[in-house]
């Protein structure tokens, strides 16, 4: 792959974290991530035009990458720390991994798409980003490494899944969309003690499903 990103593309991405802190977004370690990261080489070619608009766009199997605000919104909500062990559900195209990464935290990112697994290992190898991917069922998380500091899902979720509050450390926090097709609500689950938890909600979102079993080899 050609590894194109030149000086336009960084002006457009500037624009973008300035439009994105424009909408409220506070955490500056979250826009340098944006302002950072080639989105551009996360598109197909045929949407090259539109890389840097703050908008979501398919890239196949039925999945999008996030609109860069919504990312902003659950990086900041996370608020990764540098060296903290954060699970991510959905990894997609890589993007909402590599915002992670550039803030410093060690990703560990499951996706149930054989196909996007796939891509997404080949393509962020190529860039230079190394998140530990993981093909598998979302739902369940990843047991074997836990417990996590933060739990990103970058999918809509109909309830809070169990193994995942199970897999969070005390103190630690999950950034889940709940809610249906029509749209979710970002909640941020808390895990104040062994099986305590504190939910606050921050706005409507909309998300595509998050899906069950790893069918989709």
């Amino acid at each position: 792959m050609m590894i194109q990103d030149n000086y336009r593309h960084k002006g457009l991405r500037k624009k973008l974290a300035d439009g994105i802190r424009a909408k409220g977004i506070r955490n500056e370690e979250v826009l340098a991530a944006i302002e950072k990261i080639p989105r551009h080489l996360f598109l197909d070619p045929a949407f090259l035009e539109f890389a840097y608009q703050d908008q979501a766009f398919p890239i196949g199997s039925g999945q999008t990458i996030s609109q860069p605000y919504t990312v902003a919104v659950q990086t900041e909500l996370l608020d990764p720390q540098p060296r903290q062990k954060i699970l991510e559900i959905g990894t997609g195209s890589g993007y909402q991994a590599c915002v992670l990464l550039e803030m410093g935290a060690k990703v560990f990112s499951v996706e149930r798409q054989r196909n996007l697994y796939n891509k997404a290992k080949k393509f962020l190898t190529e860039l230079k980003y190394r998140p530990k991917l993981f093909f598998g069922d979302g739902y369940k998380g990843l047991p074997t490494f836990a417990p996590f500091d933060g739990i990103i899902i970058t999918a809509g979720a109909p309830f809070i899944p169990e193994a995942l509050k199970e897999q969070l450390k005390i103190g630690g926090k999950m950034i889940i969309p709940i809610g249906g097709e029509s749209g979710q609500v970002m909640k941020v689950v808390l895990k104040t003690a062994e099986n305590k938890f504190e939910i606050s909600e921050h706005g409507g979102f909309s998300f595509v499903p998050m899906l069950e079993d790893k069918a989709n080899d």
